[in-house]
């Protein structure tokens, strides 16, 4: 029996490109995609900027530093707007401010893929089974200033795949697996410059550790979890009570192991018992030992391991924390994914509610499945609020 393979569909959301030997291409991908409007417009990032309702997703440790005492978001994203048109991912959010020094927050990602009709060999006029494909992200986080200027925190995931067809002899359990991250982040005082005041941000975030996720249960059908590491800095130009430009840069890699060579003999053919071999062996990788290998594994070595490695650099300028502007760039190598785009976005605020949009420009020969899309987010923050210093 033959069905439309539609899990394909999934793997546009971490490898844009045509396939490569060793593109690292971990399960559960829509994990990695911007949600939020303010950070895909620059260039998705959003580890070290300053805090918002979105934090939730880049750095949870940003929270203790919030100015507002709560805040609820919305966002919505497009998918693959060329090919279909509901393919989509949504994000909500929630936070509250405990106290001066620490917070805590959820939030619920869902990625559906529509409506897939399957189709089969045999009577033609059979009627074909209408699925809705999707997964799904519940976590929650808590965050807590260990100084003035400093914060870390902590959050824990739930995650589910519901992409597995049933056929006559499996069926169609969906996948779970669960994560947690560990976060950080630095935000000193305002300092006094001679033309203008500025601040300093920093911050990390270890994402997604957790165990590997698989549909029938079988250790050589596991997926790795897309465990990754983010790191880094922003300056806020404070010119003047109006206006103000943020500059941020910000690196990311991927823990999970490189995929190997397949020419196990280096006679420079691979035959296909090499080949599964080398599946085999990357599959019983266990999830705390590939965390480990993901910083020395690449078969070509350290130049390659710098290729894993995307970046991203943008900018935000504020006028009057009620309008905001937007630009950014992010590059991955070609060899490990191509992802190569530019972006641009806007945010306008009016009382409690503030609106982000973005869009976004391939710097590929690859086409991006976000390109010719809007995105969008809604925030409304709410309560007391908090100086910052």
């Amino acid at each position: 029996m033959k069905k439309i393979l539609f899990i394909i569909v999934c793997l546009f959301t971490i490898s844009f490109a045509k396939a490569q030997d060793r593109v690292i291409s971990p399960g559960v991908p829509f994990l990695l995609v911007a949600a939020d409007a303010r950070a895909a417009g620059m260039g998705d990032m959003g580890v070290a900027t300053s805090s918002d309702a979105f934090s939730q997703q880049w750095n949870p440790a940003k929270y203790a530093f919030s100015t507002d005492a709560q805040g609820f978001s919305v966002s919505y994203t497009p998918y693959l707007t060329d090919l279909v048109n509901d393919i989509s991912l949504a994000q909500v959010t929630y936070f509250h401010k405990l106290n001066e020094r620490s917070a805590f927050a959820g939030s619920l990602r869902y990625f559906g893929l529509g409506k897939i009709e399957l189709r089969q060999t045999g009577d033609p006029n059979e009627t074909f089974p209408i699925v809705s494909p999707n997964e799904f992200a519940i976590d929650g986080s808590y965050s807590l200033k260990l100084s003035e200027k400093f914060s870390m925190a902590i959050a824990g995931r739930f995650i589910n795949s519901n992409l597995k067809v049933a056929s006559d002899n499996n069926d169609a359990t969906s996948a779970s697996s669960f994560a947690v991250d560990v976060a950080g982040f630095f935000q000193s005082e305002e300092l006094a410059f001679n033309e203008f005041n500025g601040r300093w941000r920093a911050g990390f975030n270890i994402q997604n550790l957790g165990p590997k996720i698989s549909y029938d249960r079988t250790d050589l059908s596991t997926n790795f979890l897309p465990a990754n590491l983010k790191i880094g800095t922003g300056f806020d130009f404070i010119l003047d009570d109006y206006n103000k430009v943020a500059l941020n840069v910000e690196f990311n890699k991927l823990l999970v192991p490189t995929p190997q060579n397949p020419d196990l003999n280096n006679d420079g053919t691979t035959t296909p018992d090499e080949y599964n071999q080398t599946i085999e062996n990357y599959r019983s990788i266990g999830w705390t030992s590939g965390i480990f290998k993901s910083f020395g594994d690449a078969p070509d070595g350290f130049s390659e391991e710098v290729k894993e490695v995307t970046y991203a650099i943008g900018a935000e300028y504020l006028y009057q924390d009620s309008f905001a502007m937007r630009m950014g760039y992010f590059h991955e190598s070609p060899l490990k994914g191509a992802r190569q785009f530019f972006s641009l976005g806007a945010g306008f605020k009016y009382n409690v509610v503030k609106v982000d949009v973005s869009y976004l420009f391939s710097a590929s020969k690859v086409k991006n499945p976000l390109e010719n899309t809007l995105r969008f987010s809604l925030t409304f923050n709410f309560g007391d609020k908090y100086d910052e210093y």
